[in-house]
């Protein structure tokens, strides 16, 4: 492939041009494969863009410059739906890991927030989402990703652990008002969805709780994570959130966890659930301790149409673990390596646990767990409903995502791979038996139309006329991962960020900041009845938990969007 008239750094009558039309120049890829499944596109043709949108042909009818994309792949930009690239905890996993930092500069699963947004880019990706926004943190949280420069960014609302809604739901106040609750905390904070983690657990762990299961009262409010689950899901659905209550299942880690799994299914009643690092969460009894129940929730996701799941791969190596389920991190610290950590409360809404890990491939354990993830990518049938992630940093860093893209694409390398676990490990598991690979369309779906279409973002994720020039092109490779680890070109909002000759930081610079939130609009007026719950328990007041539009772009400098949800 080669770069014909389009210059990483133009002439400067060409910048003064751009700067006044206020958009990037127009562009023509000419030539490539385009792959874009929202489309049903997998053809040879070209593709233009003028401003920052993908258009028919520019409005001038040619385009200022042209890139020859002949033999390579163009694709929407990638979209990262779990990710913790924000927060509190990451500032605690430097402060603890801080020697071991510096003593290995190329680690990549704690790295700064402009060394997440370069590797992001450098393998194609333009927005990312952080899961577990907690309201108390949210401008932290906000404040950190803005500095992710040049990726789109946006976070999930955490609820289901706070003393006020566990309260609400003791007091079975109507569900209306927990919808107009719900909705308030989604909109103070600037969030797109909503998160629970280990629903109740994290509360009652403060009441010296150190198990609890779906069916479990919690021991001061009475309240079962299956009722927690099936209100919060409910809320969400009637709200119209576009993307489904994001679940951190009960009892993460613990050998027989997918009965758990099962349960946490069922309580939501048919209401839309995503499982998040469902990995974590596959886990049967053997008489080695752990064995694999991959092929258990593969089958319920493939029979439940309510129902899509992230994975969590992990990775073999070292990184660390950081959750807001405390009480499960806390029975990790004994597996902490190096052996430090932290436990924290955070107020009255929810928890922290930063536990440093290394995954080691001769482990039995921790074989089954890389082996249980590829087998939950591979038996789920469509890959519109289970996304690429590693929990990042929990199961590794997401810099190894084209290594686990060749895996799931490639069953040779998957195979030879197999061969250099756990003996064991490798027994118990189904994945030589598993034929299946991943066709370039499949990877595109799981990693850009499929996200976007869950998250409701109608306007990337694909190559479609009016949606956002977030375009990758990727040249032909020897395998997957030398060929996703590393595109030929980048194009933010039509700015090309990278191309063959590196970054082009004044387009860089140039792309704006955005966050990306839900616009919802809904009655609120119920929610005068949840404000005494929170006057008693929460403690910030509300107005002091808002984050307004203007303080977003002036003081904490990204730019709202928001997106409505499907279900207005």
């Amino acid at each position: 492939m080669r770069l014909q008239t389009l210059a990483l750094n133009p002439k400067p009558s060409e910048r003064e041009s751009n700067r006044r039309m206020n958009r990037p120049a127009s562009l023509h890829i000419r030539g490539g494969r385009i792959v874009d499944p929202s489309s049903g596109r997998d053809e040879i043709a070209d593709l233009w863009i003028d401003g920052d949108r993908i258009v028919d042909t520019p409005e001038h009818g040619k385009s200022t410059h042209q890139i020859d994309a002949n033999q390579c792949i163009v694709m929407a930009g990638g979209i990262d739906l779990h990710t913790h690239i924000g927060g509190g905890k990451l500032s605690i996993a430097r402060a603890i890991l801080g020697r071991e930092l510096a003593d290995d500069p190329d680690q990549t699963y704690l790295m700064t927030a402009a060394q997440t947004a370069s590797r992001y880019l450098d393998m194609g990706y333009t927005t990312c989402f952080e899961p577990a926004v907690i309201p108390v943190n949210a401008r932290a949280a906000h404040a950190e990703m803005a500095d992710v420069r040049g990726i789109d960014t946006g976070g999930y609302c955490l609820l289901g652990n706070e003393d006020a809604l566990l309260a609400m739901i003791a007091d079975n106040v109507d569900q209306s008002v927990i919808n107009a609750y719900v909705a308030t905390m989604v909109m103070a904070t600037q969030c797109l969805a909503v998160k629970v983690v280990n629903p109740g657990g994290i509360n009652a762990f403060k009441f010296n709780a150190r198990m609890m299961d779906v069916d479990t009262p919690h021991p001061t409010y009475g309240v079962t994570p299956g009722k927690i689950i099936r209100t919060l899901a409910r809320a969400v659905d009637e709200i119209g959130l576009a993307h489904p209550l994001h679940v951190h299942c009960s009892n993460l880690g613990v050998p027989g966890n997918v009965d758990s799994t099962l349960a946490t299914v069922k309580a939501a009643d048919g209401h839309r659930l995503h499982l998040t690092h469902a990995q974590f969460h596959s886990y049967g009894k053997s008489d080695a301790g752990m064995s694999s129940a991959a092929a258990v929730l593969a089958h319920v996701v493939n029979t439940h149409p309510n129902l899509t799941i992230d994975v969590g791969q992990i990775m073999f190596g070292q990184t660390v673990t950081i959750s807001a389920d405390s009480m499960h991190q806390y029975d990790n610290l004994p597996f902490a390596k190096p052996r430090k950590g932290v436990i924290a409360d955070v107020e009255c809404e929810a928890g922290c646990g930063v536990v440093p890990f290394r995954y080691r491939k001769r482990r039995f354990v921790h074989a089954l767990q890389w082996a249980i993830g590829l087998e939950l990518f591979l038996m789920i049938d469509d890959p519109n409903r289970v996304f690429l992630t590693t929990d990042h940093p929990n199961g590794g860093p997401f810099t190894s995502y084209p290594h686990l893209i060749r895996l799931l694409g490639d069953r040779t390398f998957r195979n030879v791979a197999l061969a250099e676990i756990d003996s064991e490990a490798a027994d118990s598991s189904q994945l030589s038996g598993i034929d299946r690979e991943y066709s370039i369309a499949e990877i595109a779906t799981l990693t850009r139309s499929a996200p976007a279409h869950i998250l409701g973002l109608h306007d990337r994720g694909n190559l479609k006329i009016g949606s956002l020039a977030d375009v990758v092109i990727y040249s032909s490779a020897t395998n997957l991962e030398k060929q996703f680890e590393s595109p030929q070109h980048v194009i933010r909002r039509g700015a090309l960020v990278r191309g063959p000759s590196g970054i082009n930081q004044e387009s860089l610079n140039a792309v704006p900041q955005t966050t990306i939130k839900a616009d919802l609009a809904i009655d609120l007026s119920p929610f005068s009845k949840a404000l005494p719950y929170l006057n008693r328990f929460s403690s910030v007041p509300l107005d002091c938990l808002k984050i307004s539009d203007e303080e977003m772009t002036t003081i904490i400098g990204s730019n709202p969007q928001g997106y409505r949800g499907q279900k207005q």
